[in-house]
């Protein structure tokens, strides 16, 4: 006998990215025979549209849904990114890289930066970064792709991109559109519960239409429609650990080559980002309003793109953003899920926005409801949600709590604050003895940790007594093999221009076609 609560029919509420990356992924994973998609949007709430810098996962994302790299390259604007370059986080004068990838090879089951510590504590004058080749290729402008060969060095390469999140999101819903998902340009005027189960019904269009659906994806944003205002799901505040309640976003003229990496530039009152696209660079000031007003910010934030070139000049009025660190105490309930924004937010320093969005996209296809209310699998779904977020939330706080801009009312409120029991553990494994895996690690692994606790934390005091199992002269040999490896393979990767040449954006094209005002 057939299922009668089978979930046929599936409503996205809202568009942008979170929106049209739900529409695309859920139109591969089912058949238009299987499930009907139906997503509603209104032009008259605008998108975030800030967020446009990912991290390597999204490449999958993108095979999964059937989107080939060239084109979405072209359709977005878009470059590549190997890391992302920190300034003025530990030391105030000082920079880091957090490099995709890995740093050397591990070594008889032993990770490789415990035998490079080993080697630094007698002596050993190479320093971290010439290990990774993504950090060598990106401080180089040089870019290639991860190969398969485990012995070629690009083996520990990966990568992400920088692209136009907005253009994305219009690549992604001509991809859903054409695999059968319909669009409704409406305005969500109310949403109708089940009187028996408290499931959502339907919702209620400004044009008087009732649109009922068995699963809603609640793609609305910050407003957070469905599983904040519908179904009182509560708020969990993070802003004690990160106090940032503020960004302001501008994009400026495109003025040298994209470089292949994301720069995120601490400043008195929080931090600034700088994304270059093909067409232009995003820019960006994430602060905490008790230390700076908004019109301060922008005069920051338009001063920084003058004093780093003359032709750096702003394209678009400043645009400002609330918001309020958290996240939703349960990302999915009844017959509802959150993605993106609407679920929670992180501040965008380590790019992880879409990350979430895709992330809890395959989690939800993994339990995807057998009926419209499947608490079992609601509960799987919140539990890995929430590890994610707060994985992520531990690796942000890091970033705040290691600084040493001594004399800086925030920055030195932020080093001296109490930190959550799972990150101080963390600290102390790598104080003690350089360890970076750690319990439940997700996204942030092995080689982001010790990015950015050597970046901002410097040496640790010991490391792993396994890595002196090896003969000396061995473990130099290998040291002076793998360096030498990883430097001539940076310099015999093309530079990241020539190889953005092969996806000529359609900016011209695009403007061509523009309205003119």
């Amino acid at each position: 006998m057939e299922n009668p609560g089978k979930i046929s029919h599936l409503v996205i509420v809202g568009g942008g990215t979170a929106g049209w990356m739900s529409a695309a992924f859920f139109s591969k994973v089912f058949t238009p025979r299987q499930m009907r998609i139906t997503l509603v949007e209104s032009a008259e709430i605008g998108t975030v549209g800030v967020g446009e810098a990912t991290i390597p996962p999204i490449t999958f994302f993108n095979q999964v849904v059937g989107l080939d790299e060239g084109r979405m390259l072209t359709a977005t604007e878009g470059s590549f990114k190997l890391g992302i370059e920190f300034v003025g986080w530990g030391d105030p004068a000082g920079r880091y890289m957090h490099p995709f990838g890995n740093y050397g090879t591990p070594m008889d089951g032993v990770s490789f930066h415990a035998y490079w510590l080993r080697a630094r504590q007698r002596g050993y004058k190479a320093e971290l970064f010439e290990f990774s080749l993504s950090d060598l290729a990106a401080k180089a402008g040089r870019f290639d792709w991860r190969a398969e060969d485990p012995r070629d060095p690009r083996a520990a390469m990966a990568h992400a991109y920088h692209f136009d999140a907005s253009l994305y999101a219009k690549l992604l819903r001509e991809v859903a559109e054409g695999r059968g998902v319909q669009r409704l340009e409406r305005t969500i005027r109310g949403v109708n519960l089940d009187p028996l189960d408290g499931t959502i019904a339907s919702l209620a269009l400004d044009d008087g239409e009732i649109l009922a659906g068995d699963f809603f994806i609640d793609c609305s944003g910050f407003r957070s429609l469905l599983i904040g205002e519908a179904l009182k799901v509560g708020y969990d505040d993070w802003s004690q650990f990160l106090p940032a309640d503020r960004a302001v976003a501008v994009p400026s003229a495109r003025y040298e080559d994209p470089i292949p990496y994301t720069r995120a530039i601490a400043d008195k009152a929080g931090w600034r980002w700088r994304i270059p696209l093909q067409h232009r660079t995003g820019n960006g000031y994430v602060y905490v309003s008790d230390h700076i007003g908004d019109d301060e910010a922008a005069d920051v934030l338009l001063a920084s793109l003058a004093r780093e070139h003359p032709e750096n000049k702003a394209l678009a009025d400043p645009r400002f953003l609330r918001f309020a660190t958290g996240r939703r105490t349960r990302s999915r309930v009844k017959n509802c899920a959150a993605i993106g924004l609407s679920s929670g937010f992180l501040e965008p320093l380590e790019s992880t926005s879409i990350h979430l969005i895709q992330h809890g996209l395959i989690k939800l296809a993994g339990s995807f409801p057998r009926a419209k209310d499947d608490p079992a699998a609601a509960g799987i779904y919140n539990r890995i949600l929430g590890d994610e977020m707060e994985q992520i939330r531990d690796f942000l706080i890091y970033h705040y709590h290691a600084n040493r801009r001594v004399g800086e009312p925030l920055w030195d409120r932020l080093r001296h604050m109490a930190v959550p029991d799972s990150l101080r553990e963390k600290m102390e494994l790598f104080r003690t003895r350089g360890a970076t895996i750690f319990p439940n690690q997700t996204i942030f692994q092995e080689p982001n940790w010790l990015a950015i606790m050597m970046g901002q934390a410097g040496e640790p005091e010991g490391y792993d007594p396994l890595a002196d199992l090896m003969d000396e002269r061995l473990l130099a040999e290998r040291l002076h093999h793998m360096r030498v490896a990883c430097r001539q393979a940076a310099d015999r990767m093309p530079t990241h221009a020539s190889v953005l040449a092969r996806f000529p954006a359609d900016s011209q094209k695009r403007r061509a076609d523009a309205p003119v005002a």
